[in-house]
């Protein structure tokens, strides 16, 4: 893809720069920390995408320059699952997850001097039932403390508690590549 931008990613998500790195785009990386509260009354489907955008408008940027933000949120029992503050909050939410689905829905936002658009992408996730073992088994190797539903799919807990997903892969990963790419090819 030829951009005639220069990207800059705003997240520390070593996630977030793997995807982008393996779509081939060439980026730079800011750190970006915002406020992350949202409206009692969005709705909980379009919080992620809030965020990103929240996130976006709190940079200044130069010309020439794209920016990409992005949040993600996990949503189950009709409520947003943040990331655990600590290992007994993180056995709690995904005990909460066991045998269930739930949705993975990734905020995006591109902005440069001359555009802003955001979008999000859903997906839908299935979990096996957990044991008790290997809830804390996760918990105590991965450390998952900084992911939205206390879980990596790309790591262990995704490989033997995850038996379906409806959508992208990517987007659970923290970047909906998809969207992403199709939304860049037509950002001008």
């Amino acid at each position: 893809m030829n951009l005639n931008y220069r990207l800059i990613l705003a997240s520390k998500s070593p996630r977030r720069q793997a995807i982008l790195t393996d779509l081939g785009l060439p980026f730079e990386v800011i750190q970006t920390s915002v406020d992350e509260s949202y409206p009692a009354d969005i709705p909980l489907a379009k919080v992620a995408e809030f965020l990103a955008h929240k996130k976006a408008t709190a940079h200044p940027i130069e010309d020439g320059t794209l920016l990409i933000t992005a949040d993600t949120v996990v949503i189950n029992d009709d409520a947003i699952l943040g990331k655990p503050e600590n290992e007994a909050q993180a056995i709690n939410i995904l005990t909460s997850l066991s045998g269930k689905t739930h949705l993975v829905v990734t905020g995006v936002c591109l902005r440069s001097n001359q555009k802003t658009t955001s979008f999000s992408a859903t997906t839908e996730v299935t979990f096996n039932n957990l044991t008790e073992a290997e809830i804390e088994h996760y918990v105590n190797i991965y450390q998952p403390l900084d992911k939205a539903g206390a879980y990596g799919i790309q790591e262990w807990i995704g490989m033997i508690g995850i038996s379906s997903i409806k959508g992208d892969y990517y987007n659970v990963v923290g970047m909906p590549a998809q969207a992403l790419w199709s939304n860049l090819k037509t950002f001008a």
